[in-house]
């Protein structure tokens, strides 16, 4: 989720308030579409993280499986929500990118690159806020140079080490200036889409070794993206024009920059299938972009054999489905695109304020190599990413723990398990 930051671990929260419009309006139907498939308990519900301050208890652990221990044995014994046919593709060379979300400098000031280096990593991903880049309006904004702006020290630095280490950089711009959108909040998109691209455009030419560049990021999640409302096409239009605009101005300066469009989540405001559907520019046409970002966090084990449990949700075991979806949706429009799965990870030891459900640190490590292995099996993924590298410290109330390392920097399994992943070939 988009919360690497304070900004983010408060958006999430926002998210997930009893009091927010989404939790409101999905309370009501976490209890029949909990139950659907026979899987956890917590499957909708803990997703939405509806037990955050609303009197749930103390979470759910989920099984070896993923599944909720009473429900651990359902797919075993009936089957009854397994594909007709099996959907693995053969055993294949590794074609995922193997990605990582993380800090550019561990707790104690050391630079964090050796770590992924020695995890394999082949991708960061990282942030980079237009709204604190440029607080004032450039004169030139497509000069990097232009004094407006103030480009963000940290990305400096992981930029030089990552290229010491071999390690490519994918950069998410996101939050909206105020100059830029009427002074509402950063997460309301610009008045002029073409503001946003010379901004991109500047970003890329500071950052000639970075080529791959995310477009915002979970945009169908309230408050990420605005405007963005259930049951309306307003949200997905104005975000198409986003990324047009973003496309080109990218590739203008690098036809290597690689764009990556979409950016949705397991569920949200809009499901990832309504968001497609409705993603077109004025001409009709879908935006133009490289590959499709998603972030398809589950309470399910990483399985490609399992169907979507709920409409409009698409976990990472709905891949299959959500590809198709970008299939018809890009029919005659070119090639469709394939899948940047950017984070993905499961909490280990206790419910946290993102997610009231949870597994022991040794199946979080299961967790590790299935999703990588998942992504391997099919031909239309282009990567997958893990979040992230480091617990939260003990000290932060219902922190996130779905890092490779403990908050003090003590491998738990889950980094052996990743460090065994193959790289992409």
């Amino acid at each position: 989720m988009v919360r690497h930051a304070d900004a983010r671990i408060a958006g999430v929260a926002a998210m997930l308030s009893p009091d927010s419009r989404l939790a409101r309006g999905r309370r009501r139907a976490a209890r029949p579409l909990a139950v659907l498939l026979g899987t956890a308990v917590v499957t909708l519900a803990g997703l939405l993280g509806l037990g955050i301050g609303s009197g749930l208890g103390m979470g759910m652990q989920l099984g070896m499986n993923g599944q909720a221990p009473e429900h651990a044995g359902t797919a075993a014994a009936g089957g009854r929500h397994r594909r007709a046919h099996a959907k693995h593709a053969k055993p294949r060379r590794a074609s995922a990118l193997k990605m990582m979300w993380g800090p550019v400098t561990m707790p104690n000031g050391s630079s964090a690159f050796p770590i992924y280096h020695r995890l394999g990593v082949q991708v960061l991903e990282l942030q980079l806020s237009w709204a604190r880049t440029a607080r004032a309006q450039p004169t030139n904004p497509t000069d990097p140079a232009d004094p407006a702006y103030r480009w963000p020290q940290q990305l400096e630095e992981a930029v030089t080490q990552a290229s010491q280490y071999g390690i490519q950089l994918a950069v998410m711009v996101r939050e909206t200036p105020e100059w830029a959108n009427g002074g509402q909040s950063t997460s309301w998109t610009p008045n002029n889409p073409v503001d946003y691209a010379n901004f991109v455009q500047a970003a890329s030419r500071r950052y000639p070794t970075v080529h791959d560049w995310m477009i915002w990021g979970e945009v169908t999640r309230e408050g990420i993206f605005d405007p963005m409302a259930s049951g309306s096409p307003v949200g997905p239009e104005r975000y198409a024009a986003l990324l047009d605009a973003a496309y080109g101005a990218l590739k203008s300066v690098s036809a290597s920059n690689k764009v990556i469009g979409g950016m949705t989540f397991t569920t949200g405001v809009l499901g990832a299938p309504e968001f497609i559907k409705w993603m077109r520019l004025p001409d009709g046409a879908p935006p133009r972009m490289d590959y499709f970002g998603h972030n398809p966090y589950s309470t399910r084990y990483p399985d490609l054999a399992e169907q979507p449990y709920a409409h409009g949700v698409r976990d990472i075991n709905d891949i299959d489905t959500l590809h198709r979806e970008l299939e018809i949706a890009y029919r005659g429009h070119g090639v469709t695109p394939k899948l940047w799965l950017s984070e993905f990870g499961i909490s280990s030891g206790g419910p946290n304020r993102a997610f009231e459900y949870y597994v022991s640190t040794a199946v979080q490590a299961r967790w590790v190599t299935a999703a990588f292995r998942l992504a391997d099996s099919v031909p239309y993924v282009a990567g997958l990413g893990w979040y992230e590298l480091l617990d939260e410290p003990v000290s932060v109330q219902s922190r996130i723990t779905e890092g490779l390392l403990s908050a003090e920097g003590t491998p738990k399994p889950a980094f052996a398990a990743y460090a065994s992943v193959p790289p992409a070939r």
